[in-house]
């Protein structure tokens, strides 16, 4: 498709796009508009509702307090006996009855009956009258009597919420009024006039036996006038609401019917009710209204420019699609394009011929860090940048390669023959055969390459790439500067590591390691006078795995930090059983560098309350060839501590006289390379001799490791090391066959008549 096609193409599109647009805001905005409508009208009925059942439940609380403030008077044992139907005591009756509800709680009039329901008292009026004047209220308020004298569902008045009876439980028990208490409350027409009438009846709350047969009954009427209803509107915050024979006709204000419960229409009960919806219907609506009309027109506007800005963002979008997939540095595909590539090709082919196949390598420039940290990361960029172009010249048309990011190329051969691997790894090696100019010097660089074949290594392009990486670090472990073809035994080496580090974690999480003690002699009395610690793994599949062999997965899987504090601390746990040796430890490399070792060692010694003076840290000369203050304020510490520090495996590697005399060493541990020659070549001897001279002349103990007949004991005690460690005397053995392998240890005064030590019944060598 032309360019010219895809704009008249696009241009169509857009077009569909802008009638899509226009057609979605109108329907949108229409939607919009008749949301915030609605909610405003429901937000006003809402409102309205729920003022309705707020005056409701005022008028129940009403009711509610009026109870209240009658079982404050009615649920007591005095009345029993200072009102009865053969007597009444007038001035109790007035005292703590009528006075005191009227004025108290301003209860309009105060009746008591008796068990017929014959009135016996009257209050109201600001006096005391005659009981017969309660006959002319009989009649309206006989079903509030008749309520509390049975019970609520014998009622003829419209039942109400008894608010009253929720809060009289605890209250109930305590009186022990049992079933004799009853009570009533009720809104009804009392001689033309709306009243809140309650009747209770009046018990003894504490002597009981007091009440004989059916007990008296205490009738309260207090009158809804506009007193009443004020203080209604008040607790509500309504401050007009207010109670009228007609109902209003303002538009805000609500006028609710008001009924009794006997049935007599009241009146009307009427306030200004919240409208919080009106917000939304004056004030938002025209806003979003106007809102909806704008955005209409100015997205018409802003659709015309989007046509005229199409052919620019459809160009910056094909060069971020090109950047995308390409490295910024070497202009070279990416990760990303490379693997779009592979799985294209190998998707797209059947791969079932020689001829057919696809090779795929990953290179890696040799030591590159060295250049960055030498040269500079400016000569570091220049040389990936010469190395794609020398890439690129020696490969075929059809070869694809790609950056994945550092010194990391990918380079595939699809279609592939059979031998195509070897040519690649030749072509190869042909762009890396001459020196790169780098900042006006030439560098001879190398480069490490891994080999993988599809299908015989992989269908897919994260198969066929991870196998070429397993194939590339084998060629590195391999020594570097050659191509590795992966193989399936490669595959199996690296699932067994990776294996092994699980295994490892879980080991060291779940304590599943464990220690071995081999024991040092005294050269000169013969005597165990320490003992070294060394890590023993017995892996469940495998078996007894040398640390040999997981040490070194465990320093790749960066844990021999966690390895090193395990044992460590193990090995301070279990000196207590052996209080009189000496304990010595192995630290790596890695521990020197990577962690704080001091704060570590310092938190283990308080932990496990030990002695530091009795353990021996034994470092190799890996920790000192690039000795640094770094290393050299570790070393200061460690003796600080109190701490004694021990050069293990002198006579290996690079080994130098100047450890001795630059760094404070304890002991000196000589390898036993030079133990097993010393019996038939005479330069070890010599060089022993030396050592031993140096380091007694500095106050050091020399460590023989590694003797296993009595002749080599002899030998090592003869040129005057002070300490003997190897099978001659006891292979390592755990912490419960090394107890009592020094409850049964013989020691002899003179190193010739040391003789090998038998290890317990039943111990393994």
């Amino acid at each position: 498709m032309s360019a010219l096609d895809l704009t008249k193409h696009f241009s169509g599109d857009l077009r569909r796009l802008t009638r899509t647009i226009g057609i979605a805001i109108a329907f949108f905005g229409l939607v919009l508009v008749a949301i915030i409508a609605y909610a405003g009208w429901s937000a006003n009925e809402t409102a309205t509702e729920t003022e309705r059942t707020l005056v409701e439940n005022a008028l129940n609380h009403r009711i509610a307090r009026v109870l209240n403030e009658e079982k404050s008077v009615a649920w007591w044992d005095e009345p029993i006996t200072k009102i009865t139907d053969k007597a009444v005591d007038f001035d109790f009756a007035d005292t703590e009855f009528g006075i005191f509800l009227t004025e108290t709680y301003g209860h309009d009039e105060v009746h008591i009956l008796n068990g017929a329901n014959r009135p016996i008292y009257s209050y109201y009026g600001e006096k005391r009258e005659d009981p017969s004047s309660f006959e002319t209220r009989r009649t309206a308020v006989a079903g509030v009597i008749d309520e509390a004298r049975q019970s609520p569902g014998h009622s003829s008045l419209r039942a109400r919420p008894d608010t009253f009876s929720q809060s009289q439980s605890n209250y109930r028990v305590l009186a022990g009024g049992g079933q004799a208490a009853r009570w009533a409350g009720h809104v009804v027409t009392v001689e033309g006039r709306p009243a809140l009438v309650a009747a209770m009846t009046i018990v003894p709350n504490i002597d009981t036996s007091l009440l004989k047969g059916t007990p008296n009954l205490l009738v309260d009427i207090k009158y809804i006038d506009d007193a009443f209803i004020s203080e209604i509107g008040r607790s509500l915050l309504l401050s007009d609401f207010s109670l009228t024979p007609k109902p209003a006709e303002k538009g805000a204000v609500v006028s609710q019917p008001f009924v009794g419960d006997d049935g007599t229409p009241i009146g009307y009960l009427n306030w200004t009710t919240r409208q919080p919806g009106q917000v939304l219907l004056t004030i938002v609506l025209p806003l979003v209204a106007f809102g909806v009309f704008a955005t209409g027109l100015l997205s018409h506007t802003i659709l015309r420019r989007l046509r005229r800005a199409s052919r620019e963002l459809w160009e910056r979008e094909a060069q971020a699609r090109h950047e995308a997939k390409h490295d910024a540095l070497s202009g070279l595909p990416n990760r990303v394009h490379m693997v779009e590539k592979i799985d294209s090709f190998l998707q797209g082919r059947a791969l079932a011929t020689h001829d057919n196949r696809a090779v795929a390598a990953y290179l890696d420039i040799d030591r590159f860090k060295d250049i960055n940290d030498t040269l500079g990361h400016q000569a570091g960029d220049e040389l990936i940048k010469l190395v794609a172009g020398r890439l690129m010249d020696c490969l075929r048309p059809n070869d694809f390669l790609a950056r994945f990011g550092g010194d990391e190329f990918v380079i595939l051969c699809a279609p592939a023959g059979a031998e195509a691997s070897s040519a690649l790894a030749e072509r190869v090696d042909q762009a890396f055969a001459s020196p790169f100019a780098l900042g006006g010097q030439n560098i001879r660089v190398t480069a490490s390459v891994g080999i993988a074949v599809a299908p015989d290594n992989g269908v897919s392009a994260d198969e066929l790439m991870r196998h070429a990486d397993i194939a590339l670090y084998e060629a590195k472990d391999a020594g570097r500067a050659r191509a590795v073809l992966f193989s399936e035994e490669m595959a199996r080496q690296v699932e067994r590591r990776r294996t092994i580090e699980l295994d490892l974690r879980a080991a060291i999480e779940t304590d599943m390691l464990c220690l071995n003690y081999q024991p040092i002699v005294s050269s000169a009395s013969g005597e165990i006078v320490g003992l070294e610690a060394l890590l023993r793994w017995r892996h469940p599949v495998h078996g007894d795995m040398s640390p040999a062999d997981f040490i070194p997965i465990a320093e790749n899987a960066g844990l021999l930090p966690e390895l090193g504090e395990w044992v460590l601390s193990h090995a301070m746990e279990d000196s207590r059983r052996w209080p009189h040796l000496e304990i010595a430890l192995n630290l790596s490399p890695v521990q020197f560098r990577h962690v704080d070792l001091e704060t570590t060692l310092r938190r283990l010694v308080k932990a496990h309350c030990v002695e530091p003076s009795r353990f021996v840290l034994e470092i190799t000369e890996g920790v000192l060839l690039e000795a640094t203050d770094h290393t050299n304020a570790i070393l200061e510490a460690l003796h600080s501590i109190g701490f004694k520090i021990a050069l293990d495996d002198f006579g290996t590697g690079y080994s130098s006289l100047a450890y001795l005399c630059n760094f404070r060493f304890n002991k000196i541990k000589i390898d036993r390379s030079f133990v097993r020659r010393i019996s038939r070549v005479d330069i070890s001897r010599t060089i022993v001799r030396s050592v031993v001279s140096i380091g007694r002349g500095l106050g050091m103990d020399i460590v023989a490791e590694g003797v296993e007949t009595e002749f080599e004991a002899m030998m090592m005690a003869k040129l005057g090391c002070t300490e003997l460690q190897g099978y001659y005397f006891s292979r390592p053995v755990d912490a419960e066959q090394m107890t009592d392998l020094l409850a049964n240890f013989q020691p002899r005064r003179q190193v010739s008549a040391l003789t090998p030590v038998q290890l317990p019944h039943g111990a393994t060598a």
